[in-house]
């Protein structure tokens, strides 16, 4: 049985193919069109999917969609009727929209299906999951557990905004909700806002930001903005937000609150903007914690699976593995909207045709969320002869020594190898890496390869076998959905002098014996390599740590700032001739910078805007 499941219409578009309950093929639609967090219908993602599996839209048996149309324009009607007068303006804005596109998506998904298949019987194979209901299924089901409690947080779906299920073998059911505008996802929005960033792209800002400030207005948070139950449940006090009847995400109240205005994204940062970002992250993982804390108690379930934009928070998800009130947790890798498609699919298989699900005892089903297109050898060269490229092709053992000797040059190196990553996060498929062990390698990877914010950290992939020797984690983080702290045997102790400084000041000290990848406060984002699922990625680390001694190398995503990742050779070509990367990786083609034409030199530092 094959199952096609599609995210569209609000952004992160997707599509995912599952067969016979495997995941055959996934991807987001930005990688395809190169428009980040692309919302459009993922024609190219869908056309993907089906050429990976070598069919076509016939041999489908269902269509998925994420969520239900019709109750998201219920919750908007109502929400506009609840607030009347206010919002009329966003109101004049959204109706026409609504009517024209929203409301009748089932129509607009049939007539695209239709270019594809115009015989294919969409009134009895188009299925339409809950919004939640797709998060949790992507969450449960791939997931190595038989049993789990499920616990999904974002923005806001049809009605709900944080939502728990319990999953068992192949039967999820949602248990409870929190409905909108009550919500720790646009609690974080609006702070995401409110600081100058883009809301559904900033909050990885706000986040890698919240370590240089302190927690200083946390009190005001929770004694204004949100009241909070010892369950974990929660409401946010809307006389202080605008995103139910404005085109903001807070108002002057909340910048009364605050000290000020909401910052321009031109503006400087400040310790100010510092401590807020510190304060909203403190204030969620708490509200976070309460939740799993009291699952456990009421469920004494062992197992724990995480879904939704707010398990993206890595920093939180840390927070509530070391907690320890569940045994085991799994994160999504890719839980944001564009798991959802993925989640439309499985629920339509195991929850809809009733199929069981199969647990290989060991790992997940995501393959390393190794999901995405994939180029052969001959392919590769093809391509970048016709982009203009110059390149010498090694064997496989050439290519890992002079790419980790390369590493241990302190080299920028873009890595393109396998299938390209579903989800948010590089993990060794479209990875730029480097040397950890420099103290310069941060500023130079964000100022003079991605041109973005001095301040944002750099995640480590390490090998698995040897995590626990560098970092204080006891289980394993393959999606780089974990934040932990480098062991004391390998930090360096700060002088008095570098203690006193503050907010940016603190950037440049050298902290640890891997300095590119330790964030302020000791911490990392870490990737767990493994050889089962990345055999290539996991071999390049073995043989940077035969050179240097050290496991780990910095891996952040093969894109610059405000683009999507790349997807195909010419992506990954662009980006060498549009960057300072100096070595260039695509299966066996070594690219130097030096060897490049200079006539196909790209400006891009100003060819994307900030993300």
């Amino acid at each position: 049985m094959r199952v096609l499941g599609v995210s569209a219409f609000y952004h992160d578009s997707a599509a995912a193919l599952i067969e016979d309950g495997v995941i055959a093929a996934a991807a987001q639609e930005e990688r395809f069109t190169r428009k980040k967090h692309d919302a459009g219908f993922p024609q190219h993602a869908i056309a993907y999917c089906l050429a990976q599996a070598g069919i076509t839209l016939q041999d489908i048996d269902y269509v998925a969609f994420y969520d239900k149309p019709f109750l998201k324009f219920e919750r908007l009607l109502e929400t506009y009727v609840a607030f009347a007068p206010r919002g009329f303006k966003s109101f004049r804005m959204a109706i026409p929209v609504w009517l024209r596109e929203k409301l009748f998506q089932k129509d607009l998904l049939r007539k695209e299906f239709k270019k594809y298949d115009p015989d294919f019987d969409w009134q009895n194979k188009l299925l339409f999951a809950e919004h939640h209901q797709s998060h949790a299924a992507s969450a449960f089901f791939p997931s190595p557990f038989d049993e789990a409690v499920v616990l999904t947080m974002d923005g806001v779906g049809e009605w709900a905004t944080t939502s728990v299920a319990t999953g068992n073998g192949s039967d999820l059911q949602m248990t409870k909700e929190i409905h909108f505008p009550h919500s720790i996802g646009l609690l974080y929005s609006a702070f995401t806002y409110y600081t100058g960033f883009r809301v559904n792209s900033g909050e990885y800002k706000v986040m890698g930001l919240a370590p240089y400030g302190e927690p200083k207005y946390v009190d005001l948070i929770f004694d204004h903005l949100v009241d909070v139950k010892e369950d974990g449940s929660f409401r946010l006090n809307q006389d202080y937000f605008d995103y139910c009847t404005g085109l903001r995400m807070t108002n002057d109240k909340f910048a009364d609150l605050f000290g000020g205005p909401a910052r321009t994204p031109e503006e400087l940062l400040t310790q100010r903007h510092m401590d807020l970002a510190a304060s909203v992250q403190k204030a969620v993982e708490e509200i976070v914690l309460k939740m799993t804390r009291s699952l456990a108690k009421e469920t004494g379930a062992k197992n724990l699976c995480l879904a939704g934009g707010v398990a993206l928070n890595c920093v939180a998800n840390g927070k509530v593995l070391r907690d320890a009130a569940f045994e085991n947790i799994w994160v999504q890798p890719a839980a944001g909207d564009a798991g959802g498609a993925l989640g439309a699919a499985l629920c339509a298989y195991h929850l809809f045709q009733k199929q069981p699900r199969t647990l290989n005892g060991k790992m997940d089903a995501m393959q390393g969320s190794y999901l995405g297109p994939e180029f052969s050898q001959s392919e590769v060269e093809q391509r970048l002869a016709a982009a203009g490229g110059k390149f010498s092709v090694l064997s496989d053992q050439e290519i890992i020594d002079v790419t980790a000797q390369a590493l241990a040059d302190e080299k920028a190196i873009g890595w393109f190898q396998g299938r390209m990553e579903f989800g948010p996060r590089a993990l060794g498929g479209r990875s730029i890496i480097g040397d950890p062990r420099s103290p310069a390698m941060q500023k130079t990877l964000n100022l003079k390869v991605k041109y973005r914010e001095s301040f944002r950290p750099f995640a480590p992939s390490v090998l698995s076998e040897d995590a626990s020797d560098w970092f204080e984690l006891d289980a394993d983080s393959p999606y780089m959905l974990m934040v932990a702290d480098v062991v004391k045997k390998r930090r360096r102790e700060m002088t008095e002098n570098e203690k006193s400084l503050f907010g940016i000041d603190q950037l440049n000290i050298v902290r640890s014996e891997i300095p590119a990848v330790t964030h302020v406060d000791y911490s990392a984002r870490i990737q767990t390599v493994h050889r089962e699922t990345n055999p290539r990625y996991h071999a390049l680390i073995s043989k940077f740590k035969e050179l240097t001694g050290c496991p780990v190398v910095v891996n952040t995503s093969f894109n610059v700032r405000g683009e999507p990742i790349a997807c195909t050779p010419e992506d990954a070509f662009r980006c060498l001739m549009g960057s300072e990367i100096d070595v260039l990786v695509v299966g066996n083609c070594l690219l130097k910078k030096e060897d490049q034409d200079p006539a196909l030199k790209l400006d891009y530092k100003n060819a994307f805007e900030l993300d």
